[in-house]
C-alpha cells in the first residue's frame, strides 16, 4: 500500500462530469472486465462524492481509512466523501458503480435519500454482502437506472429518482439487517443525527453544547440520549471522530504535527498532542512511526 511523500497532501478527486450525458451530479458506469481504476487511485485519496460499487466479480485488496478489504463477488461496496481510499492494484471488474454528489442529495426531489441508513452510514460500514436474490435485484435496478440515464428527456430525472429510491431503500434495509437487525427508534434517530452533525462539523465544533444548539435541544438531553443509545458519552463520539481523522492523516499524509493540529481545529499543537495521547495512549509521532512501519 502506498503512502504520500513529504511534498504531497491527500488529494481530493472531484466529481467528473459525464461527457456523453452532460450529468454533473450523478453517473452510472458499467464494467465488463475493464480496468476502470486509473493510476491515481493507487495512492491515498478522497473522493468529493458518494460511491457505490456493485461487484459481480473482482479480485484484489483496497483500503478504507485504516481497514483493508479483500474484495468479494456479489457484494456492494460504498463510501462517503470524507473517507481516505487506496487500491493496492488495478484489477478487472465485472459490475457497475454509481457516483453522486452532496448537491444531488440536496435536490428537493432527492431529500429523502439523504436520510437513508446506507447514506448516513451510522455504523461506519463499507461492505454489504448480498445473497443471490439480492444480487439479482440490484442488477435489475441498475439495468433500469442505466437505461434511464442514457435516455434524456422530460421524465428522465423523475424516473432516475424513482429507481434510485427503490435501490437505495432496498440496500438500506439490508444494511440495517446486516449491522443491527432492528429498525431505529426516535432516540436512535437522534443519535444518528448527532453523529451526522459531528461528521459535518468536527473540525470547527469541539463542544457538545454547540451540536445541541444546532439540533435545537438542550446539551443535557442530547448527552443523556446519546449515552443511553450508544453506551458512550456524546463528547466521546466527537473525540473518536477527531482521532479517526488524525489517524488517517498520520498514516496517509505527510502533514507536520502542527499542520495536522491546525487542520483539525486545534490552535495549539501541544494541546493536540496531549489530546491524542489521552485518547489513544500514544503520541501522534509515535503512532505515525508505528502505523507506517506496520503497513509498509
Amino acid at each position: 500500500m502506498q503512502t504520500l511523500s513529504t511534498q504531497q497532501q491527500v488529494p481530493v478527486y472531484p466529481f467528473e462530469r459525464d461527457e456523453v450525458t452532460g450529468s454533473n451530479l450523478f453517473t452510472i458506469v458499467r464494467s465488463e472486465g475493464e480496468l476502470p481504476y486509473e493510476e491515481n487511485l493507487l495512492i491515498p485519496h478522497r473522493k468529493a462524492y458518494y460511491l457505490l460499487v456493485f461487484v459481480k466479480h473482482n479480485r484484489g485488496r483496497h483500503w478504507v481509512d485504516m481497514t483493508p478489504y479483500e474484495r468479494k463477488d456479489n457484494t456492494l461496496y460504498f463510501t462517503r466523501p470524507s473517507q481516505i481510499l487506496v487500491k493496492e492494484a488495478a484489477t478487472p471488474l465485472w459490475g457497475a458503480y454509481l457516483t453522486f454528489t452532496n448537491e444531488f442529495l440536496a435536490l428537493q426531489q432527492n431529500a429523502a435519500l439523504r436520510e437513508l441508513p446506507l447514506i448516513q452510514n451510522p455504523y461506519n460500514g463499507h461492505e454489504l454482502l448480498l445473497t443471490a436474490a439480492d444480487g439479482d435485484f440490484v442488477e435489475e435496478m441498475l439495468v433500469k437506472i442505466e437505461a434511464e440515464y442514457n435516455r434524456p428527456g422530460e421524465w428522465q430525472h423523475r424516473m432516475l429518482t424513482a429507481y434510485l429510491t427503490v435501490l437505495l431503500t432496498y440496500l438500506s434495509r439490508l444494511y440495517m439487517e446486516q449491522f443491527t437487525g432492528d429498525e431505529p427508534s426516535a432516540d436512535q434517530r437522534l443519535l444518528k443525527t448527532y453523529q451526522a452533525k459531528v461528521e459535518e462539523c468536527f473540525r470547527e465544533l469541539h463542544e457538545v453544547g454547540a451540536y445541541a444548539a444546532l439540533l435545537h435541544i438542550s446539551a443535557g438531553h442530547l448527552s443523556e440520549v446519546v449515552k443511553a443509545q450508544s453506551g458512550r458519552p456524546a463528547i466521546k463520539h466527537l473525540h473518536e471522530r477527531l482521532v479517526l481523522e488524525a489517524k488517517r492523516l498520520l498514516l496517509y499524509s505527510a502533514l507536520s504535527l502542527k499542520e495536522l493540529a491546525f487542520d483539525l481545529g486545534f490552535s495549539d499543537a501541544s494541546y493536540f498532542n496531549r489530546f491524542f495521547k489521552r485518547e489513544t495512549g500514544t503520541t501522534p509521532a509515535e503512532y505515525r512511526a508505528t502505523i507506517r512501519k506496520m503497513y509498509q
